[in-house]
């Protein structure tokens, strides 16, 4: 490569070669930061969880909630999920369980399998008992009942 110019003993190629290694340089940083990203968030992404066995309900449900304030849903499923199965004749927790989980496909825009999981949470209610059932689940169950109806319309 000849020089174009030749100002004060410095030439255009060695300000172009600067310039282009520079360049280069901030493209591979930038290279590096994306796999680096990659490599940390694809993890947290679609984790699975070691759930303790000797974990209290109500700290699966504290660590369940825990993931859903930072939108990681299926990790909160994961803690949900053991809630239902390590409690099978709790029906509090179950429903409990069961109810979030519908909620979380809600949150997802999964509308079908949060209608599912909501009238599944309502079929509890039909008995005799649902009296002494948490009714808060009830309710809230009809609601985004009624905000799928919407938005499906």
């Amino acid at each position: 490569m000849t020089p174009v110019v030749n100002y004060e003993g410095v030439t255009l190629y060695i300000i172009w070669g600067y310039i282009y290694t520079m360049a280069m340089i901030k493209k591979s940083v930038l290279i590096i930061l994306t796999v680096l990203a990659v490599i940390f968030f694809l993890p947290s992404c679609g984790s699975t969880v070691n759930i303790r066995e000797d974990m209290s309900p109500a700290e699966m449900i504290q660590r369940a909630n825990e993931a859903m304030d930072r939108n990681r849903y299926s990790v909160a499923i994961q803690y949900y999920n053991a809630l239902g199965e390590r409690n099978p004749n709790n029906v509090d927790l179950i429903i409990t369980s069961k109810y979030h989980i519908a909620f979380i496909h809600y949150k997802q825009n999964k509308y079908e399998q949060a209608r599912e999981g909501l009238n599944d949470v309502l079929s509890y209610y039909n008995g005799p008992d649902s009296v002494f059932l948490p009714q808060h689940f009830r309710r809230l169950s009809q609601i985004v009942l009624e905000s799928i109806d919407k938005k499906s319309n």
